[in-house]
Order: structure tokens, then sequence, then C-alpha cells
């Protein structure tokens, strides 16, 4: 409907142009929004405040021009000029009740659009160090991640979902050396457990045991010389940093090649855990992208040359730095350190590169807000490099906080006291999980409260909405069980009937679904969908409550039966691009 009104007002703005009211060259971007107030319209569009200076007029002047210019159409009952200069337009009833018709002729397609079509979007999220299992916090960002990516294809475009793969680096060999203690410990080795070593009491003692049990002793040789020469540890007076580093070096030359297979061990067994966890999740992915292979195909030296051949890189003290200052950052940035390794920027950099390089139009990096300080610095890398950082999005998002109670859980991947994700998904259901992590802008603030999740009441808004859906297959099984068949073509022919308040507002609110669902989409923002489902949602309680559907005359049944199946529909659609169920019965 926006289009057609859309085009009326084009036509109606050449037509003064020919008129020579308004200046031939004059192009404005005409923008109709739906109307918050049905007092005011269906729709408004304030194109005569944006031309009333041009036209040197007052905008209500112009308005009236406008509005005198427009093609006549059915579907318009009338247009109104209100405040200062808005043109407010009213739909026909016959028009109005036509998104009925179109959300059961449509179905599941009802509100998808192509207003993205051609367009290729790589979206990358999580990218999680597979040094533990998922938690909590992690689950924010995948449920809003997964979100995007659906409502951006529902839009047609073309979307690939992307996880990195921190394989490489200090945090990788931490874990390596975590569990080749741990797998000490199994072959009856008594030996201090570094305290900067990743503790867990679970994952790491499965990989170590998992180890033993393929590989028995193997591993076990050398190992009383582990400690041999080691800077003392942060219990005994002594820097847990340089302990742990020491200890790599030590498992590296005492293991040998053995290293390797302890280190590949340790990674895959969690980032299978990871996979399996964000797949029962309803989080899937086209491309798992390893940060080693940036280094194992030359991408890393590749990307650090072109910044020397561009001047953006200089030495100093033996390191490398990246002149990030030339571009906005608040210092300069370190590629390669002066012991010739080069750093975990370093490989984001050439990440950034080769995501360039495969040609997408648009990307979209979606980190924890603890990564907020590497957004100057990627940006003003894509820069050095000399592709365009308009082209690339970095959205923030706030780990959620988990409440039992009033007691806040504390998480640590290091310590291994955490809540994991799949641990809040057998608490609370992963339609709950889902849809709590997007009720709120991904930026803002979050207390995830598990006791509302969990209660089967009004309050909880995933029930709620999904509580209104089985209602309405409750109310078709009752037609079956009064022996009466629902017609749909009798519903369509009779929908002037739905003239009680609670139909208008409703059948209002249905034809708000596919510009809620752009806006979500073009904003990456899943919250907007998530409340319009909860306002529908009491909107059709409402009318639940308040009029009954199954009545004697056939054609207001049948009318009324349209309406809450095209509502049903609507609330099915909005519930599976956030990835939640919509059950039958509760």
């Amino acid at each position: 409907m926006k289009d057609i009104i859309e085009n009326l007002l084009t036509q109606a703005i050449a037509q003064l142009q020919r008129d020579s009211v308004l200046a031939a060259e004059a192009s404005p971007a005409i923008v109709v929004t739906r109307s918050r107030d049905l007092s005011h319209g269906d729709f408004a569009c304030n194109i005569a405040m944006t031309l009333a200076k041009s036209a040197g007029m007052p905008p209500r002047a112009l308005a009236e021009k406008i509005v005198a210019a427009l093609p006549a159409d059915p579907a318009l009952a009338k247009t109104e000029i209100a405040g200062p200069g808005f043109i407010n337009f009213y739909l026909s009833s016959d028009t109005a009740l036509n998104v009925i018709r179109e959300i059961l002729k449509q179905g599941e397609n009802f509100g998808c659009s192509r207003i993205g079509a051609g367009e290729k979007i790589q979206l990358e999220f999580v990218s999680a160090n597979p040094t533990g299992p998922l938690h909590v916090g992690h689950g924010r960002g995948a449920a809003y991640g997964a979100t995007v990516a659906s409502l951006m294809r529902a839009v047609g475009f073309d979307v690939d979902c992307e996880y990195y793969v921190n394989d490489a680096g200090r945090q990788m060999n931490i874990l390596a050396v975590s569990v080749w203690f741990r797998y000490l410990q199994e072959n009856g080795i008594e030996i201090p457990f570094p305290s900067n070593g990743y503790k867990s009491e679970h994952y790491i003692y499965n990989i170590a045991r998992a180890l033993k049990k393929q590989h028995k002793d193997a591993f076990v040789h050398k190992a009383t010389e582990v400690l041999t020469n080691i800077p003392v540890d942060e219990p005994d007076g002594g820097d847990k940093d340089e302990h742990i580093d020491a200890l790599i070096e030590r498992a590296r030359l005492l293991l040998s090649g053995d290293y390797k297979i302890v280190f590949t061990a340790a990674l895959n067994s969690i980032l299978d855990d990871i996979r399996n966890d964000l797949a029962e999740f309803g989080v899937h992915y086209q491309t798992w992208y390893s940060e080693q292979s940036l280094a194992d195909r030359g991408l890393i030296d590749k990307a650090i040359i072109q910044l020397q051949a561009s001047g953006h890189v200089y030495e100093d003290k033996g390191a490398l730095w990246f002149r990030s200052t030339a571009f906005g950052d608040e210092k300069d940035r370190v590629v390669v350190r002066d012991n010739g390794q080069t750093t975990y920027f370093a490989s984001d950099i050439a990440y950034h590169l080769d995501k360039f390089e495969r040609g997408y139009d648009r990307l979209i990096n979606i980190w924890g807000a603890d990564h907020h300080g590497y957004v100057a610095r990627v940006k003003a890398a894509i820069k050095a490099l000399g592709k365009d950082d308009n082209k690339i999005d970095i959205l923030l998002v706030q780990f959620a906080i988990l409440y039992r109670g009033a007691e806040r859980v504390q998480m640590s991947t290091r310590s291994g006291s955490f809540v994991t994700l799949r641990e809040l998904r057998d608490e609370v259901g992963k339609d709950a999980a889902r849809f709590f992590y997007v009720l709120r802008k991904c930026e803002q603030h979050m207390d995830f409260d598990l006791d509302l999740a969990k209660s089967q009441s009004n309050d909880n808004p995933v029930y709620y909405i999904q509580y209104a859906h089985a209602r309405v297959c409750s109310v078709l099984r009752q037609l079956t069980e009064k022996n009466l068949a629902h017609d749909l073509a009798n519903g369509n022919a009779s929908l002037e009937l739905l003239t009680e308040p609670h139909e208008s507002e409703l059948i209002t609110k249905l034809a708000a679904y596919p510009d809620t669902l752009e806006k979500a989409a073009i904003n990456a923002e899943p919250h907007t969908l998530a409340h319009y489902l909860r306002e529908l949602a009491n909107m059709f309680h409402s009318y639940y409550n308040a009029h009954a559907f199954i009545v004697d005359d056939d054609h207001l049944r049948n009318a009324r039966l349209n309406l809450i199946i095209a509502t049903q529909q609507v609330l099915h659609n909005g519930l599976k691009l956030l990835g939640v169920s919509a059950p039958e019965s509760m």
C-alpha cells in the first residue's frame, strides 16, 4: 500500500512541476510512513514540509496543492491535511480488509519482500574462543546474529553466516597445556596445575580422559622435566603469565610432534561441542573460518606487506607498528612483535582483507561489547588497505547477565565457574532463551530473569505470544468438534462484517507486519519484531475475551475465522524468524 501512495504522490509532484508550482529539477525523496494513531489515518507523508522552502510557500498551502493534484484511486477513502502540513491517507474499507486475504493467500511468505535482492552480506557473530563451552553471555550474540540473518533473508538479502575460529595463539596453547596437565594427573602423575590454566572440573577432564583412552600413556614421557627451571607460579610469589608461557614452551619442547596431537584434541573436542550447542539453539553457519589458515595460506604476511608498501607500517625497537593514529585511532598498534611473532591484530587485518576479497557487498561484525576498543583499529586497517570502511558495520552486543532470584551468577571460562548456554536451554527452554535474548536493542544492558522465562503467565512475553497462536488452534479444534467447517472463500467475501473495534484494531496491526519486518531487517533490530508480536498477541487475546468466533451466522463466523487464522499466520511467521516455535497447544 505504501508503494501505491508513493506512486500517487510522485504523479502529483510531477503535475505541480508541469504547472510550475514546483521546480522541474526537484526530485524529492517521498517517504510514506504508517500512522501511529489511527485517528490520523492509515499512512502519512511530510513531503509538503520537505518541499515548502524551495516552493516558496507555507507547507500547509503546498500540501493543499499536492492533495488537489493526487490522482483518484479506489484504495483511498480520503486524504486530510494535519498540523503544519502532514498529509494523512485513509484507506477504503475494502482495501484495509484486503490484508486478511493477502495473508491467507501468501501464508508463510506474507511480509517477505525483495528489497535486499542482489546484495550479498557476510555476517560474522559469536566467534568465541574454542577454549570452553559457550556460556549464557555468548548466547545473546548467537540469538541476535541468527535472528538478524533470518530477518535480512526474509527481505531478500543473500546472507552468509560465518564463525571465526580463534584456533591459533596464546589462549589455545594455554588450553593445550591445561589438557596435558590433567592428562598427566589422569595417568597418576601428581603435578601442580598452573594458576593461569583452564581449571574446569568437566570439559578439561573429559578431553584428558579421552586422550588417555586413545593414547594410553604415550604423552607421559619426560613429564618430570616440565617444571625444571620454570618461573614460579603466582601462589608461590611468581608471575602467573610468565609461568604459563614458560610451560607452553617447555611442553612444546618435551612433547615435540605429540604436542600437536594434544592441541588438536582439545580444539576439536571443544569446537564440536560449540557446533552442536549452536545447532541445538537453532544457529547455523555457512562457514567456519580458521584463524590458523590465515598464517598457513600466507595471508597475514600478505596483509602486512601490503600495508608496508603503502607506508602504513613502520619499525620501532625491533617491532612492526601499524600507523592507525593516521586514521583516527588513539594509538598505533603492533602487528609483528620484536620476537618476530605476529599479533592477534595482524590476524584481524588479514581476516578482514580476505573478507573484502571474497566479494561481499557488505560486512556485518557482531562483537561482544568488551571489544569496543577494537572498532577504531579495524576500521583504520580497512581504510589503510584501500577498502571502503563504509561497507562494514560493527555491532556491539552487551552480554546478558543471569540472575537466580536476587543473586547474580558470576562467569569465568578460566576458573570453570560459569553457566553454559546448554544449561540455560535445559532450564528455560530454547524458545524462551531465543526470545528473551532479542527483547532489547543489542547495545542495551540485559538482565536475564530466569524465573520470568520459565513462568507460564501473561507476564512472560514468549508464553503470551505462543498462547495466542495455540488459542487459534484450539478454536479450530472446537469447530471440528461442533461438526462445522470453515469456508475460507465465504469468509473472504464476508469481511465487511468485521466492524467491531477489536476487529479493526487487529486488522490494522496485521497490515503493519511487512513494514515492521522490513525495519527490523534493515536496522538489524529484532526487538522491534518481538515487541510487535507481543502487541499483536495482546490484541488477539482482547478480541478472544470479548467476542465469540463460532457464532450461528455462517458469514460472520467464517469472516472471524479468516481474521484469527490470518493472525495465527502472522504470529507463526514472526516467531519463526525469531527462532521460536509456534505450538498448537499449551
